[in-house]
């Protein structure tokens, strides 16, 4: 199984030599550097990876450390390479999702983390109890006397944490966006993009639309994504979802997609809602005479 390897320095000053001998000693065929925080959850190259790596393909990591500064981001990785059936080791760390002992370790990870969630919950109801019954009233006092800069910073704070809740999870539909936008339409880009995500985690169109703005007003996105999408044939529409779904992953197989579709409710030409490789095969060609796949 190819082995793909990520190293990560924070700053300049650092090097990622140690991490990519490491990686090569263990056989990685590719190793991807990228210098960047290790809280930005949205870092261009690991965004890339994830996009690419291929079924029964494994990303390789030094530490667990260089991949995710906090357990819930791990846990989110690891769900994404699980859904395109690829896996997880880190060299230093007893994780590797390819076998039982590793599975095992991650799902101890997760029992924690959720541990530690609830033991949060409850400090916070008990603080919260013992101060009423003390008579002290929680709360902002600017907020409650209404007073406007109170009220602005709350609004900047709120801002700042919906744009952080957006950067943990750009890597789901920034790639799509980007990529899909405004030659195709919101519906379409909207199915592209929660076709592979689980169910908690699929988008609406308002959500989208909102984020999408959200990102071209701080210019991580550039304005043309939210122009008008043009008129498509009809029968070129079932081309363009394949060529994009090809687009994302060109290591998708034909079987792959028509799995992706279904998931997608889309229908065949023929209006049936069970794809065949031949069909998606047949479209895909037609996608490369129109000049829609790269």
């Amino acid at each position: 199984m190819p082995l793909i390897g990520y190293a990560r320095v924070s700053t300049e000053d650092q090097t990622p030599l140690p991490q990519s001998q490491a990686l090569k000693a263990a056989g990685c065929s590719e190793i991807h550097q990228e210098q960047a925080s290790g809280g930005n959850r949205a870092r261009p190259v690991l965004t890339r990876v994830l996009e690419r790596i291929g079924r029964g393909d494994t990303l390789v990591v030094v530490r667990i450390d260089r991949l995710a500064r906090s357990l819930s981001h791990l846990l989110e990785v690891i769900e994404r390479l699980e859904a395109r059936g690829a896996f997880f080791r880190s060299l230093t760390d007893p994780i590797d999702t390819a076998s039982p002992q590793g599975k095992f370790t991650l799902q101890v990870l997760g029992a924690t983390a959720e541990f530690e969630r609830a033991l949060i919950r409850e400090r916070t109801k008990a603080g919260l109890a013992s101060a009423r019954t003390e008579g002290r009233i929680g709360g902002n006092p600017g907020l409650r006397a209404r007073d406007p800069a109170a009220l602005r910073k709350i609004r900047l704070a709120r801002q700042d944490g919906y744009m952080e809740r957006l950067n943990q999870t750009a890597q789901d539909w920034v790639p799509h966006v980007r990529r899909l936008r405004p030659a195709m339409a919101w519906e379409d880009v909207l199915r592209i993009i929660n076709a592979p995500l689980p169910e908690a985690r699929r988008w609406t169109q308002s959500r989208l639309l909102r984020a999408v703005n959200a990102y071209v007003r701080d210019g991580f996105l550039p304005e043309t994504v939210l122009g008008r999408a043009g008129r498509r044939e009809t029968d070129d529409r079932l081309p363009a979802i394949i060529a994009a779904i090809k687009g994302a992953d060109p290591n998708i197989t034909l079987q792959d997609i028509c799995k992706r579709l279904e998931a997608m409710r889309e229908r065949t030409p023929r209006g049936r809602t069970k794809w065949q490789a031949s069909s998606v095969k047949m479209l895909l060609e037609r996608a490369e005479r129109l000049g829609l796949v790269d």
